[in-house]
């Protein structure tokens, strides 16, 4: 969401930044990105349909801009779609960056820091400009034509121009790893030994991943809680086109970070071995993910309910142990049943960065052609999902035609 595909079986090894990687293709972190990528349509999907969506705005300009967040609202609403999308919003972000940097050492000690630079500036940097001039200004055209103003596109470049900013969408998460690739690039020229050193943590994975998983927990803790306190966990900072959440940045960092880690020990004898203590007990992490996940979202009701600071403390901890458990078990999972390819599965693969890149517009333009429509929220979340992967993945096998463009994503 090297993001979210991680390698594509388009004719040659790549990242999901289009790198070429040394190795057999690995068919469970290719199937598991593509995978998220389904994940990340389907959550905008839902969004317009939350019981907690908020009025469609009067300005695009009058704050709080929740807009940015929920560019059309729909008055059918469905409880379960706030369930699915707490979920997600937990864990998928976090295993994003983690999947991003299981390529990074490989490809930084093959390519070098100026080499691997460029070719993140081109597959990643090109791709974000694109997303953010054109993309996102699509996507949140419906967002001011429920405000109620004429439908004008002058009206809607007014508005936009006095924002103080220029929302890109989920196409932040691309220049926040771009980012991250570059403090990668200029550690590896300072320090090139750093990623072994790195990969060290990842050494006795193979046998103990629970050990594994509470040094991740608790270094996640370490950058997470301070962060949360200084802001809060619904914070996102702006400049330009370039969004973060606030709270999460370093959260992340530890993320993409022990991607990195992994992928320098080896994909195939480290967490995500296929022989491995991880998948043999894939079972194990599903059902910890399932339990973390609901103790979680227990104590950040109860926290929302008493607004007493100890609640919220807990609530902060439970996020921290139920993303770094979802993780576990996504990734277990995958290793542990994806062996086979498969043509369909294979071919999302291969287009899964432009489904994330060019998915946005679609859904929002498909929740607003179905505002008038008297569907139950549930229906129209899934007409919105189905028909936006298959706008969005059928778009992207037309312009990867293109040999420029397919060179990029």
């Amino acid at each position: 969401m090297n993001t979210i595909p991680a390698s594509f079986p388009s004719g040659r090894k790549t990242t999901w930044a289009g790198a070429l990687f040394p190795g057999n293709y690995n068919l469970a972190i290719g199937y598991l990105r593509a995978f998220i990528v389904l994940l990340v349509v389907a959550h905008h999907a839902v969004l317009a349909y939350h019981p907690y969506a908020p009025a469609p705005a009067a300005s695009l300009v009058e704050q709080p801009r929740l807009w940015q967040a929920f560019p059309v609202v729909d008055s059918h609403r469905s409880s379960p779609i706030s369930m699915f999308a707490s979920f997600n919003d937990i864990f998928f972000m976090s295993l994003m960056f983690l999947l991003s940097g299981l390529f990074v050492w490989p490809s930084l000690k093959r390519k070098g820091s100026g080499h691997f630079l460029l070719d993140r500036m081109l597959r990643l940097g090109l791709p974000f400009l694109l997303a953010a001039a054109i993309i996102a200004p699509l996507a949140y055209y419906p967002a001011y034509l429920q405000t109620g103003a004429p439908s004008s596109v002058a009206g809607f470049w007014q508005q936009w121009r006095t924002l103080g900013n220029w929302p890109a969408g989920p196409a932040w998460f691309i220049w926040l790893l771009l980012a991250f690739d570059c403090v990668a690039a200029i550690l590896y020229f300072a320090a090139p030994k750093w990623g072994e050193r790195l990969a060290s943590l990842s050494r006795n994975a193979w046998q103990s991943p629970a050990t594994f998983f509470w040094t991740l927990v608790a270094i996640s803790a370490v950058a997470y809680l301070p962060m949360e306190f200084a802001f809060n966990a619904f914070s996102w900072a702006s400049f330009g086109p370039f969004t973060f959440q606030t709270s999460r940045l370093l959260h992340y960092a530890v993320y993409f970070a022990t991607g990195v880690g992994i992928g320098a020990y080896g994909l195939e004898r480290g967490l995500l071995a296929p022989d491995g203590s991880l998948a043999e007990r894939w079972f194990r992490w599903l059902f910890a993910a399932l339990l973390t996940f609901a103790g979680a979202m227990a104590v950040i009701i109860i926290a929302i309910v008493t607004r007493t600071r100890v609640w919220e403390v807990l609530g902060d901890l439970g996020f921290i142990v139920s993303c770094a458990a979802t993780c576990f078990a996504f990734l277990a999972i995958f290793v542990r049943f994806a062996r086979a390819r498969r043509p369909l599965l294979d071919g999302l693969t291969a287009n899964a960065y432009g489904i994330y890149l060019v998915h946005y517009a679609f859904v929002s333009w498909l929740q607003y052609a179905l505002l008038p429509v008297a569907f139950p929220a549930l229906a129209k979340a899934g007409i919105v999902f189905l028909t936006a992967v298959v706008l969005s993945w059928g778009s992207t096998a037309v312009l990867r035609r293109i040999p420029a463009v397919a060179r990029v994503i």
